[in-house]
């Protein structure tokens, strides 16, 4: 996540002139390295993105601290020392600290403890960003929390879905409450089903242990795919810029949730590709952890009743796409029409990635004298 991820969106940043003159990033983790060691790790990740010269300009403010784990106070007291070396070197009155945890869930509640005690800053603010997934169920979730809540208040601590930063999924507000036309087809009298799908074309590469605990539906689609759901199904907030805007939009969302259908084994679609076991880091040979699943859910309001939304995610599979699909309803009368000839649904395609685009299938005539679609 770090070398494919994080970093190469912190250069993304760099480039764009995005991140303080004066920012500096630290690496925290149990691999026993030097800072040299981990810019080289990253640089092959990061000489495709931007000129060499940028790539290396951004490196040099790279640095890297080991701990023994993740809650290792010997580890942060040592961060610490360097980070206030290098505040104290700098003109800047105010230094803040941000903390961004890609780490395993069971470990969050230490490591945040941990910078509580020995890593946070003196004399500025000092925030956490959580990553998904926050535990296995709703009562590990509430439980990893609290425990965090005991070292960060509200104003710090930051739960995040990087899925609502990408680029189609920020821009769903805007193509839906800024284009009339939207409006008038997005309901149950128009839409025939929304499908989400996310698909990858590699197995779990080494990440088996973490994965095997928690399977394709907490991995993607009750956090990616849900976030991307709710903001196509939800109601128009009455702000969605600004100051408060936030809270107005996580409202809606949450009203798409509390309207759901709980979801029965009946709608739901299970399978596991072949040599899944095969990856080293899963102990359990005899897992029946999930790599794929498809579930149907409905939601109950008058928008979307009767209408179903498609949930599909699968590891190892033939391509790599996440998208969005809105199917709407057949054409009137059509097969009458055009004396029996199939006449396809349209659709809406909003994809998310590999190529981020959107486009619409529509029906034309046939080329020649046929008048056929």
């Amino acid at each position: 996540l770090a070398k494919k991820k994080t970093y190469p969106s912190l250069l993304s940043l760099y480039a764009g002139s995005l991140l303080p003159k004066d920012l500096v990033i630290y690496g925290f983790a149990r691999s026993d390295m030097t800072d040299e060691d981990l810019r080289a790790r990253l640089r092959p990740f990061l000489i495709e993105k931007q000129e060499e010269s940028v790539v290396e300009r951004f490196l040099k403010r790279c640095f890297y601290q080991a701990g023994s784990g993740y809650g290792d106070v010997k580890g942060w007291k040592a961060l610490d020392v360097k980070l206030q070396k290098t505040e104290k070197a700098s003109k800047s009155t105010t230094w803040n600290r941000l903390f961004y945890f890609a780490i395993p869930p069971n470990v969050f509640a230490e490591t945040g403890e941990a910078i509580k005690l020995n890593c946070m800053a003196p004399n500025g603010w000092s925030r956490m960003i959580v990553e998904k997934p926050f535990g296995r169920d709703l009562d590990s979730c509430k439980h990893i929390l609290h425990q965090l809540g005991q070292h960060f208040d509200e104003t710090n601590l930051f739960r995040i879905d990087h899925y609502l930063g990408k680029e189609m999924t920020q821009n769903l507000m805007v193509m839906r409450f800024g284009n009339i036309w939207m409006e008038q087809m997005w309901n149950r009298d128009h839409v025939q089903c929304v499908m989400l799908t996310f698909k990858e074309p590699f197995g779990t590469d080494g990440r088996g242990g973490y994965f095997d605990k928690y399977g394709i539906i907490r991995d993607i689609i009750q956090n990616h795919l849900l976030q991307v759901m709710c903001l196509l199904c939800m109601e128009c907030p009455n702000k969605l810029d600004g100051e408060g805007a936030g809270e107005k939009i996580r409202d809606e969302k949450v009203r798409v949730i509390e309207a759901m259908e709980e979801v029965t084994i009946d709608n739901v679609f299970l399978g596991q590709y072949a040599g899944y076991a095969d990856d080293p880091t899963i102990t359990n040979k005899d897992t029946n952890c999930p790599t794929f699943a498809m579930v149907r859910c409905f939601i109950n309001n008058p928008r979307w009743a009767g209408v179903p939304i498609i949930f599909k995610a699968g590891k190892a599979l033939n391509e790599r796409k996440a998208e969005m699909r809105i199917q709407f309803k057949n054409a009137p009368a059509a097969e009458s029409l055009f004396s029996g000839a199939d006449v396809p649904r349209n659709e809406m395609v909003i994809k998310l990635q590999p190529e981020e685009c959107i486009y619409m299938k529509s029906n034309i005539k046939t080329p020649g004298f046929a008048s056929a679609p």
